[in-house]
């Protein structure tokens, strides 16, 4: 009974790209593995940027350095 996490960022994710993700994921587990989508779990996770870091970092302050010019910090 496979139990699959996926943690993504909440920057806009449709419900059409969720649905995709669990459909593919799933079909991964049955071609990969040869388990039985109906016992395949696979929940998403959105976290907010506030909440994921990266390099000592948060990923909102990551995304607002990102967008500043060459040089201003």
């Amino acid at each position: 009974m496979p139990y699959i996490h996926i943690q993504i960022t909440r920057e806009g994710v449709t419900a059409d790209q969720k649905a995709e993700l669990i459909s593919r994921t799933t079909t991964m587990m049955v071609e990969v593995l040869r388990k039985d989508p109906a016992t395949t779990f696979v929940v998403i996770e959105e976290v907010d940027t506030d909440n994921w870091g990266i390099a000592g970092k948060t990923v909102t302050e990551l995304r607002r350095l990102a967008k500043r010019p060459p040089g201003v910090e």
